[in-house]
């Protein structure tokens, strides 16, 4: 990495303050929560503050700051500016997907047998409607790509998958998903909440019609926050599963509102609902902002690089074993391995302030740009003498 981008990382570290030393920890779970910032709390704060007097607009700021998260989601992702909108959490836009897309009784959704409850309840619901779901077998915890082709009927309208699984961070071939979904008519659906922000992305390249993603991990902005995608060619496709005030243009104008003759805005905000959390609008912004400066691309590579001094240390060794894909293409941020006490081993590191997290018997790490060589070293130190210990 080249000094001035891990200078860029160094100064977001002391934004941190759960990187202060005198605290004691190392924060290994972006996969669960991302810690704010500095920058974040003085946003939230500075919004709270001017909620105790109420004389000024507090409208067009978050507008404002409303369309730096459609900006900045849209690059993130490479999709278009109208194709973002702003969502309370990854199932607001899965939810978006089951009950928008025109789906009819006896249409089948396909998804993984291994994806996170939140995108499984939203199409089980739908059931009721005599619309199946099927769950495609994966093989030794990772999705297949052949037995997804063999799954597929003639009734099969959706797939729904997970960017990046969250238990053990194997991130899916979505291109090859995709292009397979386009080329049999089916509607590809993904969730995106443990890859987005520290995995590139091209949503348009991949052929995915739906992304939906909280930001309260990866993103590292409060909770209820996110962002959703919605392809612009399916647009018009979908029903309104809800509709609220602000689907619509007023303009800013808030001062004659008796008009119920306005269309839905033609862009992905027809699905956004009013009234906003301000305060955590402007947290996200911020957040973004953060994210964006320093890039996907460079996350990415600077998170792999500190995973990789515990892959080494794992393979040298025969107490943990690795349970995440190594293969290149299918690595993430989020790195889980096991032993035969795994629970203890993950007590004890709590217990020492290494913040992991237990998922499916195994500990998972995740790794985020606040984190250095330095917590890496301390966290190996641990597993080391943990492993002597047993």
């Amino acid at each position: 990495m080249k000094s001035a981008v891990a200078k860029k990382f160094g100064e977001a570290r002391d934004l941190f303050a759960i990187t202060d030393p005198a605290k004691g920890y190392i924060y290994l779970n972006a996969a669960s929560t991302g810690p704010m910032c500095r920058p974040v709390l003085e946003v939230l704060h500075d919004y709270y503050d001017s909620a105790q007097y109420l004389d000024t607009d507090s409208d067009t700021p978050a507008f404002a700051a409303l369309e730096r998260i459609r900006e900045k989601g849209a690059g993130l992702i490479g999709a278009d500016h109208d194709e973002i909108g702003f969502g309370f959490n990854t199932g607001y836009g899965l939810n978006i997907a089951a009950f928008g897309l025109p789906l009819q009784k006896g249409d089948e959704v396909l998804l993984s047998d291994i994806e996170f409850p939140s995108n499984v309840y939203p199409w089980l619901a739908l059931r009721e409607r005599g619309i199946g779901v099927r769950f495609v077998e994966s093989v030794d915890g990772f999705f297949d790509v052949e037995r997804l082709v063999e799954a597929i009927g003639n009734r099969t309208r959706v797939l729904s998958l997970s960017f990046v699984q969250f238990f053990n961070g194997y991130k899916n071939d979505i291109r090859e998903i995709g292009r397979i979904c386009r080329e049999r008519g089916l509607y590809f659906v993904v969730d995106g909440i443990q890859g987005c922000g520290h995995q590139r992305l091209d949503v348009h390249d991949c052929y995915i019609d739906i992304f939906a993603s909280g930001a309260q991990k990866w993103l590292l902005s409060p909770l209820g926050t996110g962002f959703f995608y919605i392809r612009r060619a399916i647009r018009d496709r979908l029903h309104i599963p809800f509709a609220g005030w602000l689907s619509v243009d007023w303009q800013m104008n808030f001062s004659d509102l008796f008009h119920y003759d306005l269309p839905f805005f033609d862009s992905a905000r027809r699905f956004e609902l009013g009234t906003y959390p301000y305060a955590h609008v402007h947290a996200m912004a911020t957040a973004l902002e953060l994210i964006t400066g320093l890039g996907p691309e460079n996350i990415q590579d600077h998170n792999q690089a500190l995973l990789d001094l515990v892959i080494d240390y794992i393979e040298s060794g025969h107490y943990y074993r690795i349970t995440s894909s190594l293969e290149k293409d299918r690595r993430s941020s989020i790195l889980s391995f096991t032993c035969v006490d795994a629970r203890r081993i993950y007590d004890e590191l709590r217990r020492r302030k290494i913040l992991t997290a237990f998922r499916e018997g195994a500990i998972r790490i995740s790794p985020h740009l606040y984190n250095d060589r330095e917590d890496m070293k301390q966290l190996i130190e641990a597993l080391d003498e943990l492993a002597r210990s047993s």
